[in-house]
């Protein structure tokens, strides 16, 4: 269900997308359907999307409720950045380390994030994070649609990358 997590060194990563509060109960229903506005953006700006399907999460709650509410853009990767326009933004993920893995089937992405952070606690590794009201924001934490409707029309096949960007410096005693 989970790949071993690992650490890399990662680029950073410009992307388009539209980006608000989100609950996670509204999640099934909300990415599709702002993954394909922002792709029929981008087509009106004659950029195509450079990668997989992506979702930033600027804070996430403490809560595991269907109402709790995150800050999340859900979009792709560009090649650059482009102007914000209406309801999309552009950015990038910042470059540095990252703490990764890949989990299996849409229905386990919360257990694949919560995979992700045990293991971070137990190896010591410290996130690029800060307290938020009702929750925590982060500098970097990602996830990358590896797959979707287009490879497979089952979601539980489907394959997905959470990374978090872990604080720089040194990270453990195991890690250095």
């Amino acid at each position: 269900m989970f790949t071993e997590p690992k650490m890399e060194v990662c680029p950073p990563v410009a992307y388009a997308g539209i980006r608000g509060l989100v609950s996670m109960g509204e999640l099934g229903e909300v990415i599709p359907r702002r993954l394909d506005e922002c792709l029929r953006w981008l087509a009106e700006k004659g950029v195509t999307p450079n990668g997989a399907p992506l979702i930033r999460y600027h804070t996430c709650p403490d809560s595991h409720s269907p109402d709790a509410l995150m800050d999340i853009c859900i979009g792709w990767p560009i090649p650059t950045t482009l102007p914000a326009e209406g309801n999309f933004v552009s950015d990038s993920l910042p470059e540095g380390r990252y703490a990764s893995l890949v989990y299996k089937g849409v229905e386990n992405g919360f257990a694949g994030n919560k995979a992700l952070i045990d293991w971070a606690r137990k190896s010591r590794v410290r996130w690029e994070s800060w307290e938020v009201k009702g929750g925590e924001g982060f500098a970097g934490r990602v996830e990358h649609m590896l797959d979707g409707p287009e490879d497979d029309p089952n979601p539980s096949n489907w394959r997905t990358q959470v990374a978090i960007k872990i604080q720089s410096g040194r990270v453990s005693d195991n890690y250095p």
